[in-house]
C-alpha cells in the first residue's frame, strides 16, 4: 500500500489537488494510508469514518430513503456519499467506500467481501462494485483499500 500511497500524495502535491474520503467498511484505513505518507498535508483534506447509517444520513446528509430502499452498501448508497462528501469538502477528488467486511453480516444478495468504491473528480464519477474473497476482516480492508489507491492513480494520472 505504501508505494501507492506514496505516488498518490507525490502525483497530487505535483498537480495541486486535494483529496477527501468517506469510509465505512475500511474504518478509516484509506484515511491512514495516505496520511503515513510524508507531505500528504498538502493533498488530504479530510476523512470521515460513517460507519453507520445514521451518520451517513446525517454527516453525508445520504437520503434516509436510499438507504432503507437500497441498503447503505448498494451502489446508490456509494453514489451518494462521494457526491455529498465532494459538496462538503470541497476538494478536486473525493471517495465513498462502504461495503460488508464480515465475517457476519452478509446474504446471499449481499455477500460478505461486498463492497462499492465512489470516485469523482470534476465532473466525472464513478462507482465500482467489487467482490473480495477473503475470510479475514483485515485482509478484506486492505483488499478494499488497495482497490481504492488504485481507482485514486487512474482518476489522477
Amino acid at each position: 500500500m505504501s508505494k501507492l500511497s506514496q505516488k498518490i500524495v507525490k502525483i497530487l502535491s505535483k498537480k495541486r489537488l486535494k483529496i477527501s474520503f468517506a469510509e465505512s467498511c475500511t474504518g478509516g484505513l484509506l484515511s491512514s494510508s495516505i496520511t503515513s505518507i510524508s507531505g500528504s498535508s498538502k493533498v488530504f483534506t479530510l476523512g470521515f469514518v460513517t460507519y453507520s447509517n445514521q451518520t451517513k444520513i446525517n454527516i453525508l446528509k445520504v437520503s434516509k430513503g436510499i438507504i432503507i430502499k437500497h441498503g447503505a452498501v448498494s451502489y446508490e448508497t456509494c453514489l451518494s456519499m462521494v457526491k455529498n462528501l465532494n459538496n462538503i469538502s470541497k476538494t478536486n477528488i473525493s471517495v465513498s467506500i462502504t461495503g460488508i467486511a464480515g465475517p457476519k453480516g452478509g446474504t446471499k444478495k449481499k455477500p460478505v467481501g461486498l463492497v462499492y468504491i465512489g470516485i469523482k473528480k470534476g465532473s466525472k464519477t464513478l462507482v465500482k462494485k467489487y467482490l473480495f474473497k477473503s475470510k479475514k476482516r483485515i485482509s478484506f480492508q486492505k483488499a478494499a483499500v488497495n482497490k481504492a489507491l488504485n481507482l485514486i492513480l487512474s482518476f489522477i494520472k
